[in-house]
Parts: structure tokens; C-alpha cells; sequence
């Protein structure tokens, strides 16, 4: 028996030295994300299936690579959304990862000043088809003719409903369906009735601590009236009328107390959850979540559904959207650290509808086009975005930048700060400005 277990025990320790050895033998390449950190949930699932959400599904994408690829280890690191302020600074100190997630409207900002590596020999190398990419997310990754990240979502901004509190407030219709507003009147009155009927605001709204919420609602409310506010990539254009009207429309909603007030983030998606009004405008990326809310007991149970963003202004259907993506910093790297990244990024394409699930779009044709896409919960009734979603011009420099100061001025007119015409006119001064410092 000694012998046994002295056998064993050599045994054990060849192939623990031989697991190192082979650990050794990877490259290790480091990869910036946002979307959150969930370790306790999911830091050891490499079954993707079995991952939720947004954070739940990048962590166990990572692990499942990890876990197959013979060659290389990817280190996650984990950076607050959106992250653009570290990983500058991590460029100026010389040590950036060597890959970054990016939203696309930010692209041009970095691959204008060289900082980015394009990345159309290393696809068609690895056998990533740039023709499968639907017309979205080709453009939203290719800057001067150049491809300069792995598309990974297209994400646009539409309505999250409860439909058990719309029940209550008489706002379904004979097939189950919500009841839509069509016009600004409607929109109004539907969302009186809805307070009246069930003492809840009828909408709940992201108005603390982040632009985001401003800049997408009114960019959205712009597009569905036409307006072409940078028709000169250069300078922007608030001056319109409708313009005026669809912040003056949003100014109303806060001034009727048709909204929640004060709740960040966090505090928004919670209050949706807990069935603390009608109507949460946000993203594709919480269809996943409340979808599998809607499947236990709650506010939720059995009465979620969500739709594209209902046409306020008749003139488009067209909605505010943007991109998620991967980026190759430049910098010194080795040919095996270049090798694994693009076998990194080829491994989250041939996954992409694995993070489809989340709830946004995917960016391969061939995938949205699929049965198994269409068959996810609520994706006919989001089809539309897929051509809708509209993004600012690719010659608009500053995207990001653009977008906040857009998001400061815009809520401080909705919340009663300054006037709407105040408001429009330092937006546009401000953003004008910044355009022509760009460089």
C-alpha cells in the first residue's frame, strides 16, 4: 500500500508539473472590460448556457476560453463602465492591455491618433468572414476604410414594460399587446391614466450620476423627426424647432412628476424590477435580466414584455444605438501575443450568439437571420432595430465626449436647471467648441 501511495503521489506530481509546464507554455495576454464583476455567481462556469446577463455571459465566454485554448490565457481586467479615462491613461504610462472592449463611437478618437492596430489581414487570416457583419457593425468598426475592432453587439435604446401594472392601468388592448402611444397627446394621456389608475409615475428614467439616459432619449426623439443635427461633422445643430419641442417634451414629463426622480443606474433597474412604474426606458442589454425576472414571483411574474421606442414624432422610426467592440492597442508585441489576440477575438465572433442572449443584436448576419436567434424570448418584437438603430456619423470626432456634454445640458433643461432654449444653446456652443479644438 506505501508503494501504491508512494506511486500515486509521483504520479501526481508529474502532473501537476506537467499542467504548470503546459500553463507556462500559453501567452498571456490582458483583456479591459467593463459590464460588471459577478466572480461569486460565475468565476468557474465555462458551460456559456448557464450564464445570464451581461456579466454573467463575458465572464463565463472568458472561461470557456481559457479553458479549450491550448495556446493562450487570456487576464480579465475588470475597469468601471466606461472605462476611456484609465485605459488613456494606461497608454500614456506605456502599459495599455492589449485588448480593450470599446464602444464604437469611440473609435475614431484613438485610431485617428495611430493608437489602435487595424485589424483586416489579421481577420481575413483567421478566417473571420467581414462580409457576415451586418451593415451596422461594419460601419461602426471601420474608420478611414480600415477595420479597427471585432464588432461585438449592436445595442439601441427602447421601451422595458410591465405589463401587469399596464393591466391594472388600462392600457392593454383585446391581444395582450401594450397600448402605444402615438403622438405627444397620447403619450401624455396614457401616462396620466397609468399614474391615476395605479399611484405609480409611468415612467421609470436613469437621471442621476450619468448622462446617458438625456443624450439617447433625445437623440432618439431628434432621429424620429428627422432632424440631421450634424449634417456638418463638424459642428452640431440644436437650433431647430423640433429641437425645442423634444426637450421641451421631456422638461414636461419631469414637471408632471411622470417619472421617477434621483435614481442612478442601479437604482433604476432595480425599481423597474420591483414594479415601481410603468414604463423603463433603456437598453437591449436588460432584456436577458428581466426576462428572467419575469419567470419567478414578483412584480414581473409573467408580465414583461418589451418593444422598439414607440414613435413620439411620426417623421422615422429610427433610434439612437451604438456598438460594443474589441480593440488591438498598439503597442510592442510579440508575433504569439498578437497570434492569441486575434485567436481571441475569432473565438468571441464564432460566439457571438451566446451574448446575443443578453438582448442585444448580434453583428453576424448569418445570426440574425437564424432560427435559433429568432427563437430567444421577445426578438420579434425588437426586429425592427436592427435597421433603425442610428448612430452619429463616422466623421464625428469626439463621439464620447460629445455625448456627455450633450447629457449635461439636455438634463438640466429636463430637470428645470436652465431654460430649454438656454440649454440648447450652451450644448451647442460647448460641443462646437470641443469640435473645433478636435484633432
Amino acid at each position: 500500500m506505501r508503494k501504491l501511495t508512494t506511486a500515486l503521489l509521483a504520479g501526481l506530481v508529474v502532473t501537476a508539473g506537467a499542467s504548470a509546464a503546459m500553463a507556462a507554455d500559453k501567452t498571456e495576454i490582458s483583456v479591459a472590460r467593463f459590464f460588471g464583476a459577478c466572480e461569486a455567481d460565475y468565476g468557474s462556469v465555462t458551460d456559456v448556457t448557464k450564464a445570464n446577463g451581461e456579466c454573467g455571459i463575458i465572464t463565463a465566454l472568458i472561461n470557456k476560453f481559457n479553458a479549450e485554448s491550448t495556446t493562450t490565457v487570456v487576464k480579465p481586467e475588470i475597469v468601471e463602465w466606461p472605462g476611456y479615462d484609465q485605459l488613456t491613461a494606461r497608454i500614456r504610462s506605456g502599459e495599455p492591455p492589449v485588448i480593450s472592449v470599446m464602444h464604437e463611437a469611440v473609435i475614431s478618437d484613438y485610431s485617428s491618433r495611430g493608437l489602435l492596430e487595424p485589424l483586416d489581414e489579421d481577420f481575413a487570416k483567421a478566417g473571420v468572414d467581414v462580409n457576415d457583419m451586418t451593415d451596422a457593425a461594419r460601419q461602426g468598426v471601420t474608420k478611414d476604410g480600415k477595420i479597427y475592432a471585432m464588432p461585438f453587439d449592436t445595442h439601441t435604446w427602447l421601451w422595458h414594460i410591465n405589463m401587469n401594472l399596464f393591466k391594472e392601468a388600462g392600457l392593454v388592448d383585446e391581444a395582450g399587446k401594450p397600448i402605444l402611444p402615438k403622438n405627444t397627446d397620447e403619450l401624455f394621456a396614457q401616462a396620466e391614466q397609468f399614474k391615476e389608475k395605479t399611484g405609480k409615475p409611468y415612467f421609470i428614467s436613469t437621471l442621476a450620476n450619468e448622462t446617458a439616459f438625456y443624450t439617447r432619449t433625445f437623440d432618439t426623439l431628434l432621429y424620429q423627426q428627422n432632424v440631421d443635427f450634424f449634417a456638418d461633422p463638424t459642428k452640431v445643430n440644436f437650433s431647430s424647432p423640433e429641437a425645442k419641442g423634444a426637450l421641451q417634451l421631456l422638461s414636461d414629463i419631469f414637471t408632471k412628476d411622470l417619472t421617477t426622480k434621483n435614481q442612478d443606474y442601479a437604482a433604476s433597474v432595480s425599481s423597474f424590477a420591483a414594479g415601481e412604474g410603468g414604463v423603463f426606458i433603456c437598453g437591449t442589454w436588460l432584456i436577458d435580466t428581466y426576462d428572467q425576472e419575469s419567470k419567478k414571483d414578483g412584480p414581473l411574474a409573467n408580465g414583461y414584455a418589451v418593444t422598439a421606442f414607440p414613435q413620439i414624432y411620426a417623421g422615422s422610426p429610427r433610434v439612437w444605438a451604438d456598438g460594443h467592440s474589441w480593440v488591438l492597442l498598439k503597442q510592442d508585441l510579440t508575433d504569439a501575443q498578437r497570434a492569441s489576440a486575434v485567436e481571441f477575438m475569432k473565438f468571441l465572433w464564432d460566439n457571438n450568439f451566446e451574448w446575443a442572449r443578453t438582448g442585444h443584436l448580434p453583428v453576424r448576419k448569418s445570426i440574425i437571420d437564424s432560427a435559433e436567434f429568432k427563437g430567444l424570448p421577445h426578438r420579434g418584437d425588437i426586429a425592427s432595430l436592427a435597421v433603425n438603430g442610428t448612430a452619429l456619423p463616422s466623421a464625428v470626432k469626439r463621439q464620447f465626449s460629445i455625448q456627455e456634454i450633450e447629457g449635461e445640458e439636455v438634463g438640466s433643461a429636463m430637470r428645470g436647471d436652465k431654460s430649454v432654449d438656454e440649454a440648447l444653446t450652451d450644448a451647442e456652443t460647448r460641443i462646437n467648441e470641443l469640435l473645433a479644438n478636435a484633432k
